[in-house]
């Protein structure tokens, strides 16, 4: 394990230790309510959480709320029910993009097929939402909600963009911003909902939350060509196999001499791949060091997300979070 990797965990450890009764809390919300007699949803749920996720969206809530000084119990609840709705994107996007892996381990549309992948994502997105109700809040039922149709409507714009070497930088930004960003913007700001925070402060969060997402995302895109698979918790090619447009493969396109041209076309565009292909996309990337630019543009978006931070109380949740964002494009390559 590098540097860049051991800052980054216990920039999440620290996290994770101040957050350790509230997070401990989520997780028996998020056990007890995956329960049901229909014995084939809290098996199939468990795989998924089960798999070793960081929990990082649900934090993000729980922090919010403590840094500004919220006392109370809801946090736990909302944080479970962003989890739910993250886990639910998971498991729809599995059966779409059909994965095999998710974070290491065998996707659960792999182990009991896509049928019950999808409709255990259903109820997931049906807890979530009763946990929205029971809040109470107005507001968090048209923040959460929100969320909920942009990362569908962030989906279905990613499909349309997939095999598309036409797809500009902005329209993939609107991507990220949709099925990955606005969930993350979302879990921040109801912890400043809840804590009856002012609209200065509450937008602040949401902007932490959206910067941090947009910058997370690009690192992924990044990983997918960079890291090794027992890193990475999915194969790696993915992206280039399934035709995805992802920042690396834009920058590349766009300096791509006509022989290059000629390749992503076939290989993206038709989607016509050989066993070399990918190395071949590697080679490429490498060539036009869309990785390093990837990351330095995931760097931009951290100079947004801090400076947002700093609308907030100042306080160790505050640093933390600022913490964990630095070292957000510090992951392994």
């Amino acid at each position: 394990m590098d540097g860049a990797t051991t800052v980054t965990a216990d920039a999440l450890g620290r996290l994770t230790a101040l957050l350790e009764r509230d997070l401990a809390a989520t997780n028996q919300t998020i056990v007890a309510r995956m329960d049901s007699p229909v014995a084939l949803i809290p098996q199939l749920a468990a795989h998924l959480v089960a798999s070793g996720g960081k929990r990082l969206r649900p934090l993000l809530t729980l922090a919010s709320a403590r840094l500004c000084g919220y006392a109370g119990e809801r946090h736990v609840r909302l944080a479970a029910c962003v989890e739910f709705i993250h886990t639910a994107t998971l498991l729809h996007d599995d059966v779409v993009d059909e994965s095999l892996l998710r974070r290491g381990a065998a996707s659960a549309n792999a182990v009991f097929g896509n049928k019950p992948s999808v409709l255990v994502g259903d109820f997931l997105f049906a807890r979530a939402f009763q946990l929205m109700v029971e809040d109470g809040s107005l507001e968090v039922l048209r923040i959460l909600c929100g969320a909920s149709a942009t990362i569908a409507e962030g989906e279905v714009l990613q499909l349309t963009t997939q095999n598309d070497l036409t797809t500009s930088e902005g329209r993939y930004f609107d991507v990220i911003r949709g099925k990955t960003a606005a969930l993350f913007a979302a879990a921040c700001e109801v912890g400043g909902v809840i804590a009856e925070r002012g609209a200065a402060e509450r937008a602040a969060l949401a902007q932490f939350g959206m910067d941090l997402g947009m910058a997370f995302q690009l690192v992924d895109d990044a990983l997918d060509y960079a890291a090794e698979q027992d890193e990475l918790g999915k194969t790696v090619g993915d992206d280039f196999r399934e035709g995805k447009l992802t920042y690396p493969v834009l920058l590349a396109i766009a300096d791509a001499t006509p022989e290059e041209h000629e390749f992503w076309t076939r290989t993206i565009e038709l989607n016509e791949q050989t066993e070399p292909d990918l190395a071949t996309a590697l080679s490429l990337i490498r060539r036009h060091d869309t990785i390093a630019r990837t990351i330095a543009r995931a760097d931009l978006f951290i100079d947004s997300a801090l400076t947002a931070l700093q609308t907030l109380p100042a306080n160790d949740m505050r640093d933390t979070l600022a913490e964990l964002a630095r070292f957000t494009t510090a992951r392994r390559f």
